[in-house]
């Protein structure tokens, strides 16, 4: 039964909302992953994020897919936290892990091992429209546990406008998104990072957007 309602959520209300209310132009479409275990890394200015990239990939891969989202955003409303977990899909991430015994991956890198295709933001919380903020180090940490997983780096463009941070009003847009080339762990943490921000970075600059004013 949830199966079919998230399904039902997904085609008839998520895709009509991103695919005809908001206008997109994807490049290189094609990048995303077809099969798991796979990451999909991207920068965070809104709640449609997640919508979006769920809606690039074929409905086929909707039982794989798993957006990774900290579980303070969400658990503190039972219903929410159903709709997040059940319909979303949702792997909730404990930010807080200080003097915690347990670890804070263990579900991310058992949804890998199942091979699912996972969607992450390394900005952690949504920044201000179209602002990259600084990628944190947990991608590095998952990428040398599995070093055969794909991380594929994506630069949204737009949806930071069309649904910003503190906003409930819908504004269509027109959206870009640009999907990079996959990156498999380096062997190294730092030389890792520096790779997935200049990923990033590159896709960014891509566009050459003018600043919002």
């Amino acid at each position: 039964m949830v199966k079919t309602l998230r399904f039902l959520f997904f085609l008839l209300i998520v895709r009509p909302l991103v695919l005809i209310v908001l206008g997109l132009n994807v490049r290189r479409r094609q990048q995303l992953p077809s099969q798991g275990p796979a990451v999909i890394i991207a920068n965070h200015n809104s709640h449609l994020d997640t919508m979006v990239l769920i809606s690039l990939l074929p409905l086929r891969l909707l039982p794989k897919l798993r957006p990774v989202a900290a579980m303070d955003y969400f658990l503190s409303n039972p219903l929410l936290a159903w709709f997040a977990t059940n319909i979303i899909g949702i792997i909730p991430l404990q930010r807080k892990v200080k003097g915690s015994r347990n670890d804070p991956l263990a579900g991310i890198i058992e949804a890998l091992d199942h091979e699912e295709i996972l969607i992450l933001f390394p900005e952690g919380s949504r920044g201000k429209p179209e602002q990259l903020g600084r990628f944190k180090t947990g991608i590095a940490h998952i990428a040398q546990r599995r070093p055969e997983v794909q991380f594929v780096p994506v630069y949204m463009h737009g949806l930071g406008m069309a649904l910003p941070k503190g906003e409930a009003l819908l504004v269509p847009f027109f959206c870009d998104v640009f999907v990079g080339s996959a990156l498999l762990w380096s062997g190294d943490r730092n030389s890792f990072m520096q790779s997935v921000n200049r990923q990033i970075t590159d896709l960014a600059s891509e566009g050459s957007f003018p600043s919002w004013e």
